[in-house]
């Protein structure tokens, strides 16, 4: 599902960037494929300074079909970036994405709080992350975060996940699965 970026995949994430359903919405822009190869080499670098992680989403045949990217990390906490071409839209890569990366940031790294910011405008968006328990509104839970990513004008709500959030989530799935299974049984 996930996998670590890679220069020989610009090509293919470049033409899924570039679809005016998805441009919009990326937060690394590239107008030409060339600039796509610099700004995934410039990604790749902050990777290796420790501001950044970023990975390649993948779908079952592993063609890459987006990017999920943890930005801005500053004290175990940054900011969540993710998009999928538009071929892919509405079948669930989104969610799977979002969990393995967490899986990753929450249980391999030292990330504690990660922190997603949406286009008051951007509906799919907003309906999407409505559907995920372990995420809290956060715009007056942490009024100084809100407040700096609306500095020029009220255009995002934010959004918080927390380590503590996220693993009573990942127990209590699995322990609903358990009772599932015995019921099967």
């Amino acid at each position: 599902m996930l996998k670590k970026r890679e220069l020989h995949e610009v090509p293919v994430l470049f033409e899924l960037s570039s679809h005016p359903d998805v441009y919009p919405y990326v937060r690394h822009k590239a107008k030409t494929s060339d600039e796509f190869y610099f700004l995934t080499k410039q990604l790749l670098e902050q990777e290796d300074f420790g501001t950044l992680i970023s990975r390649t989403i993948i779908d079952e045949f592993e063609q890459p079909i987006g990017t999920i990217n943890l930005y801005d990390i500053e004290n175990n906490s940054g900011f969540l970036a993710t998009w999928i071409g538009k071929p892919y839209f509405g079948k669930g890569y989104n969610k799977l994405a979002k969990e393995a990366f967490f899986e990753e940031l929450f249980f391999l790294s030292t990330i504690e709080t990660i922190f997603i910011k949406i286009r008051k405008s951007n509906a799919r968006s907003l309906r999407a992350i409505a559907k995920l328990n372990y995420v809290q509104y956060a715009n007056t839970l942490y009024p100084d975060v809100y407040n700096n990513i609306n500095k020029e004008e009220e255009v995002y709500d934010l959004f918080v996940i927390t380590k503590e959030n996220y693993s009573s989530y990942v127990q209590f799935a699995q322990v609903g699965e358990r009772e599932e299974a015995e019921v099967v049984s």
